[in-house]
C-alpha cells in the first residue's frame, strides 16, 4: 500500500466521525432553526394582533373626542351668537344635561366664563378654572380649534378625566370663555375590558406628554402616572407614528410584546401589549416536546456512528496511534502562545509554529529554512551559539537561556528559550526543539522595579537607600585611592511654614525645582544628588576638596535664591532659600572612622548655617578634630 493510500485510510475514521458529527449538527441546526422560525412567527402574529387592537382603540379614542367636539362646537356657536345671558345659559344647561345623559362616554359638559368661573356644570362647585392649563391655553391663544388637555382629576367627583375644550369669543372678538367636555378614564378602561387578547395583556392610553390617561387592567393604580422618561417617549427611533415594541413594562415589570399607535389628530398614544412569557408558553411546550424527539434521534445516530468509527480503528491501530501522536504534537505546538521551533543539525529551522507571528513578527513560511540564530543580538550570539553547539554534540540535553532577538516591527525584544535535544531511534542527535516566549515586558518591569528601588518618586533624585549604598562605596574607593570625598547637606529654610502657607502641592513643586537645581550641579559621573529625607537633600562629591565643595555649594545656594520662588514666611529673603553644610575628608587618613563621621560633620555644619541666620553655606573644618586620627598621621 502506498504512503498516500495509507494516509487516506488512516483518515477514514476521522472522516466518518466528521460525517456523523455533521449529520447530528445539521439535524440539530435545522430543528433549532425551525423552532426559532416558529417562535418568530408567534411573535410576529402577536405584533399583528396588537397592531389591529392599537389602531382600533386609537380610532375609538378619536371618535370619542370627535363626539365631544361636535357638541362643544354647537355650544360655542350658540354662545358667540346669543352671548352669555342667563336665559341662554339656562337653555344650554338643559341641552348639555340631556346630551350627557344620552351619551354614556361623556363625563361632563360645562361652560366657563372669561374669569374661569362655572356658568353651567353638572353639579355645584365654588371652584374656578383660572389657573388650569387648558383655561390659560385658550385665554392666551386666539386659536379656535379643539384642545385636548392632560388627564386631571375632576372637581365634581374626583375621577380622572381627559378634557376637550374650545374657546368662544365675545361679540367684540375678545376672549369670552371656554366650553369644556371630558371623558372619564374609568369609561375608557371599562371599554378596553371587551378586548380579550391574553390573560396578562394590557391596553394603555397615554397623553402626548407621557401621562397615562387610562389602562386596563389596574386603571386606578396607574392613571395619572408619568412614563415620559421611558424609551417610548424619549428614544428617537420610537418617535414614529406606529410600530412594534418589545420592552419590560415599567408599571408591572413584565416582559411584553406590544404595538404602539400615535393619533394623527390628537396628542394621544395607544399601547396594546401581551405578556411575552404567556404568549410563548404554548410554543415553548411544543418546542420542548419536538426537540426531545430530535435529541433522541441524534443520540441514536451518534451511537451508530461511534460503533462504525471504532470498527474502522481496529484495523489501523498502529497507524492511528502514530497519527494521533503527530496531531497531539502539532496541537500543542500550534495552540501554544509560545513559539515552538525545530532546529536541524545544519542550524536551520525545520518547523515553526504559527505563534511566530506574535512573538517575532514573521510567518512560519517566511522562517522555515532560514538560519535559526540569524536574529540573535551579536552581543548574546556567542553564548547562544555555544549552548547550541554543546547540544548538537550531545553534551547537553536541556538548556534555558535569555537573549535579545530582532522583531520584524518592534525592533529588538527579549526572548526566553527552553531547548531540548531530539534523537533518532538509534540515539543519535538529530536536532533541537526550542520553545521561546517574549519576555520584553517582564524585562521592562524588572528595570522599572530596579529604578523604583533607588529613585525618589517625587524628585527623581536618588533616594536615601541609594545614597547610603553609594556613600559606603565611595568611602571604600577613596580609601583605596587615597583620594578625598566631600559631602553637601542641603535643607530648605522654613519649609514647614511654606507648606502651611501655600499647600502641599506647591510644596512638592518647590522640592522638584530645588532637586532640579541640585541635579544640574552633579556634572561628573561619580557625583550623586539624593533626597535625604523630607526637605533635606544631600550631594556626594568624590575626588574633590573642601574648596571645590564650597564652590559647588555656593552655586547651588545662589541658584535656589535666584529662582525667586515666593516665600512669605521667610522674612529675611522673601523667597525660598536653603541652608547648606559641607564637609570633606580623606578616608585613608581616618582609618578608624566610618561613613557616619562624614555625614555627622556635614550635618553639624548645616545646623551651624541655620543657627547663623540661614541662606548660607558653612563648611566643616572639624572632621579631622572630631575623628580619631590614624596613628602616624
Amino acid at each position: 500500500m502506498s504512503a498516500t493510500q495509507r494516509a487516506g485510510w488512516s483518515r477514514l475514521p476521522l472522516r466518518a466521525a466528521a460525517f456523523v458529527a455533521l449529520t447530528c449538527a445539521t439535524i440539530l441546526g435545522v430543528s433549532g432553526w425551525r423552532e426559532w422560525t416558529a417562535r418568530e412567527a408567534v411573535l410576529k402574529g402577536a405584533e399583528t394582533e396588537m397592531a389591529n387592537v392599537a389602531r382600533s382603540l386609537t380610532q375609538h379614542a378619536e371618535d370619542s373626542l370627535d363626539l365631544l367636539d361636535s357638541g362643544v362646537v354647537g355650544v360655542v356657536s350658540r354662545l358667540e351668537m346669543d352671548g352669555t345671558a342667563p336665559a341662554t345659559i339656562g337653555k344650554l344647561r338643559t341641552l348639555l344635561d340631556a346630551r350627557k345623559k344620552a351619551i354614556a362616554r361623556i363625563h361632563s359638559l360645562a361652560i366657563i366664563d372669561d374669569q374661569g368661573n362655572w356658568l353651567t356644570s353638572p353639579g355645584t362647585t365654588g371652584a374656578t378654572f383660572s389657573d388650569d392649563a387648558f383655561f390659560r391655553y385658550h385665554q392666551l391663544s386666539p386659536k379656535r380649534e379643539a384642545h385636548v388637555g392632560r388627564p386631571v382629576k375632576s372637581l365634581l367627583d374626583g375621577e380622572w378625566v381627559v378634557t376637550l375644550s374650545r374657546r368662544f369669543n365675545k361679540q367684540d372678538g375678545s376672549f369670552g370663555g371656554v366650553v369644556l367636555a371630558s371623558i372619564s378614564s374609568k369609561y375608557l378602561s371599562h371599554f378596553y375590558e371587551q378586548f380579550e387578547i391574553g390573560r396578562n395583556s394590557s391596553v394603555s392610553l397615554a397623553h402626548g406628554d407621557g401621562l397615562i390617561v387610562a389602562r386596563n387592567p389596574s386603571n386606578q393604580t396607574f392613571v395619572g402616572r408619568s412614563v415620559a422618561d421611558k424609551p417610548l417617549f424619549r428614544e428617537p427611533s420610537l418617535q414614529r407614528p406606529s410600530g412594534a415594541y418589545h420592552f419590560t413594562s415599567p408599571l408591572d415589570g413584565a416582559e411584553r410584546v406590544s404595538f404602539f399607535n400615535r393619533s394623527s389628530r390628537f396628542p394621544l398614544l395607544l399601547l396594546a401589549t401581551v405578556d411575552k412569557d404567556e404568549l410563548l408558553g404554548p410554543w415553548r411546550a411544543a418546542a420542548v416536546s419536538r426537540m426531545l424527539y430530535v435529541l433522541a434521534l441524534v443520540m441514536l445516530i451518534a451511537v451508530i456512528g461511534g460503533v462504525l468509527v471504532r470498527q474502522l480503528q481496529r484495523g489501523q491501530r498502529m497507524a492511528v496511534a502514530l497519527a494521533e501522536t503527530e496531531a497531539h504534537f502539532r496541537l500543542l505546538a500550534e495552540g501554544s502562545s509560545d513559539m515552538v521551533t525545530r532546529i536541524g543539525l545544519d542550524e536551520r529551522l525545520r518547523y515553526v509554529s504559527p505563534s511566530s507571528v506574535r512573538v517575532v513578527g514573521w510567518r512560519p513560511n517566511q522562517l522555515i529554512g532560514s538560519p535559526a540564530l540569524a536574529g540573535v543580538n551579536p552581543e548574546d550570539l556567542p553564548e547562544v551559539q555555544a549552548i547550541v553547539d554543546a547540544m548538537k554534540r550531545g553534551e547537553k540535553e536541556e538548556a534555558r537561556l535569555t537573549y535579545r532577538n530582532s522583531h520584524r516591527q518592534n525592533g529588538e525584544i527579549w526572548l526566553e528559550s527552553t531547548m531540548r535535544v531530539t534523537r533518532k531511534d538509534d540515539g543519535r542527535v538529530d536536532g533541537v526543539v526550542a520553545i521561546s516566549r517574549d519576555i520584553t515586558e517582564h524585562k521592562k518591569l524588572e528595570t522599572r522595579l530596579e529604578t523604583l528601588a533607588i529613585e525618589d518618586s517625587l524628585t527623581g533624585l536618588a533616594n536615601r537607600r541609594r545614597f547610603d549604598e553609594r556613600l559606603k562605596e565611595e568611602w571604600a574607593r577613596a580609601y583605596r585611592d587615597r583620594s578625598s570625598l566631600a559631602l553637601l547637606m542641603i535643607d530648605v529654610d522654613h519649609f514647614k511654614a511654606y507648606n502651611d502657607e501655600y499647600g502641599h502641592p506647591a510644596g512638592d513643586a518647590c522640592l522638584r525645582l530645588i532637586a532640579k537645581i541640585i541635579a544640574a550641579e552633579a556634572q561628573r559621573a561619580g557625583d550623586l544628588a539624593a533626597r535625604y529625607g523630607g526637605e533635606e537633600f544631600a550631594m556626594l562629591l568624590p575626588s574633590i576638596d573642601a574648596a571645590g565643595c564650597a564652590r559647588i555649594g555656593e552655586r547651588i545656594r545662589n541658584a535656589i535664591h535666584e529662582a525667586g520662588l515666593a516665600h512669605g514666611s521667610n522674612l529675611a529673603a522673601g523667597c525660598v532659600t536653603a541652608s547648606l553644610g559641607g564637609a570633606a575628608c580623606r578616608p585613608a587618613f581616618e582609618r578608624t572612622a566610618g561613613v557616619a563621621a562624614l555625614v555627622e560633620a556635614a550635618d553639624r555644619a548645616l545646623y551651624a548655617a541655620k543657627a547663623a541666620g540661614r541662606n548660607r553655606l558653612v563648611m566643616s573644618g572639624e572632621v579631622m578634630d572630631l575623628l580619631p586620627k590614624a596613628s602616624g598621621q
